[in-house]
């Protein structure tokens, strides 16, 4: 493929949703820059390779800044869309939700760096690229962030509803520049994350069943897309309608 190839940036790829996403854009013919903690793993199946891969810890807030150089070198002037996928719920023994009592601090700071604070600074630090694009951002929020789930915990839910704030300030900030900033809220999707008795929900979903990975990844393509065109500051609800 050549140069000219519209580029995506994403974080969290390594698997469900994220992994999903890039199977989704390659397929129609983006380049894709992956970022995660993990090291580029060889039985990926997309093109890229990599080269494409930056290695970050998006929980230490000094290697995130200093990846926007890294990436920046990589991108020509130009990035069509970012993508803030990554996200961390920490669990207590067994799996046990952790609530706004038995947090630990740390873990609720590590958690904000990770689904909120690195949006900012890969958006910011990113901004005259994105710009140069006309460029598209999507934040990957949740259901969890406008209310109590039976399994997401407090600093998650928190730190969604925190993300779909920001998604509606950039909206605001990066318009002018011809960005867009939008969201999707994912609900009970099927990945291999899910909690323990995830089923009791689905029984109670309209739609009665469990969202795929790709349903989510369809959505993010379509808000990177022309097709969304005048769409901005907007949170679309993934989930069966369980929001209702």
């Amino acid at each position: 493929m050549s140069d000219d190839r519209k580029t995506l940036l994403l974080t969290g790829a390594s698997r469900g949703i994220g992994h999903a996403t890039v199977r989704k854009f390659n397929r129609e013919g983006w380049r894709v820059i992956t970022c995660s903690r993990h090291p580029f793993p060889d039985e990926c199946p997309w093109g890229g390779g990599e080269e494409n891969h930056v290695q970050l810890d998006l929980a230490d807030p000094s290697d995130t800044i200093k990846a926007v150089g890294v990436i920046r070198e990589r991108l020509n002037g130009r990035l069509d869309a970012l993508v803030n996928n990554a996200g961390i719920s920490p669990k207590g023994p067994e799996g046990a939700r952790l609530n706004t009592l038995n947090t630990d601090l740390m873990d609720w700071g590590k958690v904000f760096h990770v689904n909120f604070f690195a949006s900012v600074v890969l958006a910011r630090g990113l901004r005259a690229e994105l710009a140069a694009a006309k460029g598209a951002v999507v934040n990957v929020t949740s259901i969890a962030g406008s209310r109590v789930h039976p399994f997401a915990g407090a600093a998650y839910a928190t730190s969604k509803a925190a993300l779909a704030a920001l998604t509606r300030e950039m909206a605001h900030d990066f318009g002018p520049m011809g960005v867009r900033v939008n969201a999707i809220a994912p609900g009970e999707v099927e990945t291999a994350i899910l909690s323990p008795g995830t089923e009791k929900i689905v029984e109670k979903l309209p739609l009665q069943r469990l969202g795929q990975p790709e349903e989510v990844a369809s959505a993010i393509y379509f808000l990177c897309s022309d097709e969304s065109s005048y769409i901005s500051g907007a949170e679309i609800e993934v989930n069966g309608a369980q929001h209702v």
